[in-house]
């Protein structure tokens, strides 16, 4: 295929980059600052603002499908306007353009046992909350959209750097915990998750999850 990756040199999106690569697909890697993005085969980097859905949507075309590993800047005072901005520039971009869109958002949205959100949880950390809130909202607002050409994916609550295994567990609205009952995946495996649902699509339209 070839994927427009949105926030290739962020913590998951380098990992989906070295995955996608792997698997022999051809990547641009739409960036703030394109110096530095890796020299790969197959892999050219473009500078883009995701906030604008009609650059964007410029450089979208042609391409198989967009991945959007986007945030809007963990620690930013404004992480919440600038993520759902940048979100919904994303969606406009490529529901205009006629592309499939996986994007990756936050463990924040997923339910607890008794129904309620993480996120809303008293003992969900603060620090965190504006830009987990943001990702939660992006969420809901592609549910309620007529655009069903989407994928939102969760990762586990501990999401690490590691080894790549190979493996991992799916999930839809609630964690997908261990047997010591923790919610965790590397960055890697969430990776190879993320590719194996580029490359067989089984979550159109909804958000999933995944862990160990």
């Amino acid at each position: 295929m070839k994927i427009a990756l949105i926030g290739a040199t962020g913590f998951v999106g380098k990992e989906v980059l070295t995955e996608a690569v792997s698997r022999g697909h051809t990547v641009t890697a739409l960036v703030r600052n394109p110096d530095k993005v890796p020299a790969l085969e197959g892999v050219t980097a473009a500078k883009v603002d995701a906030s604008d859905p009609d650059a964007l949507g410029a450089v979208l075309a042609g391409h198989d499908l967009v991945i959007s590993a986007f945030n809007g800047g963990w620690g930013d005072p404004d992480i919440y306007t600038k993520h759902m901005t940048g979100s919904r520039a994303i969606a406009k971009a490529s529901e205009q353009a006629g592309i499939p869109l996986i994007a990756i958002g936050g463990a924040g949205s997923l339910h607890a046992a008794d129904g309620s959100q993480f996120v809303d949880g008293p003992d969900f950390p603060a620090d965190y909350k504006p830009g987990a809130t943001a990702a939660r909202d992006a969420l809901d607002e592609l549910k309620a959209g007529s655009w069903k050409n989407w994928t939102f994916l969760s990762p586990a609550f501990q999401l690490e750097p590691g080894t790549r295994r190979g493996i991992y567990r799916t999930g839809l609205d609630s964690p997908v915990v261990d047997e010591e009952g923790t919610s965790k995946i590397s960055a890697s495996d969430l990776a190879v998750a993320i590719l194996d649902e580029a490359e067989m699509p089984k979550h159109r339209g909804r958000r999933f999850t995944v862990g160990y």
